[in-house]
């Protein structure tokens, strides 16, 4: 081999060598693909009627602006957040002379045949709690209402077409008298 060949050959390698660091450093250095970000969508349920009045003893309750939504992957139609139940509940003591203290308040769902909807196995049921304008968190005086915003897990079956005949607010609470008591201290300032 003369010293020219041995030369370019030599040049070649040296060429192929740096060739392949620049592809190397360039493909090192380009960003990698970005996954891109699925689209969430709300799917929204309207409840037929939107607003319900109705009267357990001595509450009224009037649910408004009922609605179901889920979050769904658009595209795949994965569920991203499962149904839930939202709107506005104002309870109202109608009592004159009577205080109402709430023990326990939940929501079921009841099918076409009158049974209880059952929530999948990982959520869980949904529960009311007033609270008062007066700081307790339980305890509704006479002509007081409180409001409150729903946001209660919605079982999937209820979802299916017809299935779903009626949403039941159960309350429990303890009504006791309320009265209004006066009482005077005769006092007297020393010293006059």
């Amino acid at each position: 081999m003369t010293n020219s060949s041995a030369k370019k050959q030599i040049g070649l390698a040296v060429a192929y060598t740096l060739a392949a660091a620049v592809m190397a450093t360039t493909l090192a250095c380009s960003p990698a693909p970005s996954a891109v970000a699925a689209v969430i969508k709300d799917k929204v349920y309207t409840v037929n009627p939107a607003s319900v009045k109705a009267t357990a003893g001595i509450v009224t309750g009037e649910i408004t602006e009922m609605k179901v939504t889920e979050r769904v992957e658009e595209g795949s139609g994965r569920i991203a957040n499962p149904a839930k139940l939202t709107g506005k509940l104002v309870l109202k003591n109608v009592s004159a002379d009577q205080t109402v203290r709430l023990v326990e308040g939940k929501i079921i769902y009841i099918d076409t045949q009158g049974k209880a909807i059952k929530l999948e196995e990982n959520r869980t049921a949904p529960t009311i709690k007033v609270a008062s304008p007066y700081g307790s968190s339980e305890r509704l005086d006479p002509g007081q209402d409180a409001t409150q915003v729903v946001d209660a897990e919605f079982p999937v079956e209820a979802l299916k077409a017809k299935k779903l005949k009626e949403i039941r607010l159960e309350l429990t609470y303890i009504p006791s008298p309320f009265k209004e008591e006066k009482l005077t201290v005769t006092v007297s300032i020393g010293g006059q």
